[in-house]
């Protein structure tokens, strides 16, 4: 009995797309997570991997989609390669199966040490960003969620004894958001 061809997809935010990542290519079923690939914990791969059955295929556009790490990346495929589940890579025409490939192996690991090396020039850069930015005094952060105003205000009904639930509700922000501005 032959598989099922199982798409797995993913993209760092909500607002990605995922249309290029295995346009054309036919599939039974697409798991799609919308999510940072830093932790191999993501819903959608992990109902994947407990979908799959020996025999079947998983489709990932490429190595660094599965997993940004190389520790997750041995470990998927080797999960997946264990069930008798072969894995392709679209971008990288790598395809992993039960059987022992040696140079398989050292494609796998060369990949993936260069998309963790990549992640981590990405974050050295935008760290760098950030600094600079402060610096220069344009990187003020995120919009504070309450007005002066409405800080005197909130400050007053805390007098009163009004709990801090219920001045959130009000104010539409978290519980956490009054504790940030006005500590026990």
């Amino acid at each position: 009995m032959k598989g099922q061809i199982v798409g797995y997809v993913r993209v760092s935010s909500l607002g990605q797309s995922t249309v290029r990542q295995l346009d054309g290519i036919e599939t039974d079923r697409i798991f799609t997570d919308k999510m940072s690939g830093k932790s191999a914990e993501r819903p959608e791969l992990q109902e994947m991997l407990k979908f799959v059955r020996e025999g079947d295929t998983v489709i990932v556009h490429s190595l660094d989609r599965l997993a940004r790490n190389l520790d997750d990346l041995r470990k998927i495929v080797t999960q997946l390669t264990a069930k008798g589940v072969t894995i392709q890579f679209v971008k990288e025409a790598l395809t992993f199966t039960d059987k022992r490939d040696s140079m398989g192996q050292l494609l796998l690991n060369i990949l993936g040490a260069v998309a963790e090396f990549e992640r981590e020039l990405i974050r050295e850069r935008q760290a760098e960003g950030i600094a600079i930015a402060k610096r220069n005094g344009v990187y003020v952060g995120r919009k504070p969620s309450l007005k002066p105003e409405q800080l005197k205000e909130i400050q007053l009904k805390l007098d009163a004894g009004v709990p801090r639930s219920r001045i959130a509700k009000d104010y539409s922000v978290s519980r956490q958001t009054i504790y940030s501005a006005f500590p026990v």
